[in-house]
């Protein structure tokens, strides 16, 4: 169920409120676009800056725009295990097909800790969970071995790995079964990280380009990767150019240039400096998007 591309969907937001007539029509664009499944309310989707009532309004709001038609992924995930239990149950009792849990960051709990944090997520709802490992934001990098004793569980169904590190996707595998969902976190190396064993990407510019990153995600699991590099080739300006600053601020000004939606984004983020803001549209004009 969980492959291809995936957009970690941006939240819009209109003077300073969610733009939710705005966000159900991204959902059909992205549809018709490609896109193989949502993650709404991840990291670029600012679930830090969100309310819990917004978080929820987000997830209930995509899943119902989705109909079915493709699986959402909620973002479920908190430093806090209560609050997280919260959002996964919210997930559930919405529909959504499998809910995001992040490695609980600043708290900087042990590979023992993440093991009972995990379990204590499966245990609280029928629903399928993909671990969200990305040390960068969170310090605590979740081993191989610590990943393998959580898959033995039956609804933790995989990872969205944003390590970066190519060999992860191996040792994983090793780990956990080639039967274990790997996503790739990180837009740059997806086309590799496929090639070593992933089946997709929940991705920060496939909110601006879906169709393209659609392309080329099915060019890898067809095991076309010539063709796919081709894509990739159009793509990386626009991947270094989004992640230049934060990129949930350079996708929602890619999309803005596209007219899809404002570039709006919560305090502590602000907008783009005019450097970047050059490199963006450079990028969007390699891809062809220009």
């Amino acid at each position: 169920m969980f492959k291809g591309s995936m957009p970690a969907l941006v939240t819009p937001f209109l003077n300073g409120a969610l733009d939710l007539e705005t966000l159900k029509k991204l959902v059909e664009w992205h549809i018709g676009e490609g896109s193989k499944g949502f993650v709404p309310v991840g990291t670029t989707g600012e679930s830090p800056t969100l309310t819990h009532e917004e978080h929820e309004l987000v997830i209930e709001t995509v899943v119902k725009a989705a109909g079915g038609r493709v699986p959402v992924i909620a973002g479920a995930g908190s430093n806090n295990t209560v609050e997280a239990i919260r959002f996964v149950q919210f997930a559930e009792k919405v529909g959504a097909d499998a809910a995001l849990v992040v490695t609980p960051y600043y708290n900087k709990p042990t590979q023992r800790g993440l093991i009972a944090h995990f379990t204590a997520l499966h245990d609280c709802a029928d629903i399928p969970i993909i671990i969200y490992n990305i040390p960068s934001r969170s310090v605590i990098d979740m081993t191989p071995a610590t990943m393998a004793e959580l898959a033995k569980l039956p609804r933790i169904v995989g990872v969205k790995d944003a390590t970066g590190d190519l060999a992860r996707v191996c040792d994983t595998r090793l780990a956990c079964g080639p039967d274990f969902v790997q996503l790739s976190g990180e837009d740059a190396t997806a086309h590799g990280f496929n090639a070593q064993g992933g089946v997709g990407c929940i991705s920060v510019t496939a909110n601006v380009a879906p169709k393209l990153l659609g392309q080329m995600q099915d060019a890898c699991l067809a095991g076309d990767y010539a063709a796919a590099l081709e894509i990739q080739d159009k793509v990386m300006p626009l991947h270094k150019a989004i992640f230049a600053e934060p990129g949930l601020i350079g996708a929602k000004y890619a999309m803005s240039r596209l007219g899809l939606c404002t570039d709006e984004v919560r305090l502590p983020h602000v907008g783009l400096t005019d450097e970047t803001k050059a490199l963006v549209d450079a990028g969007l004009r390699h891809a062809g998007l220009l």
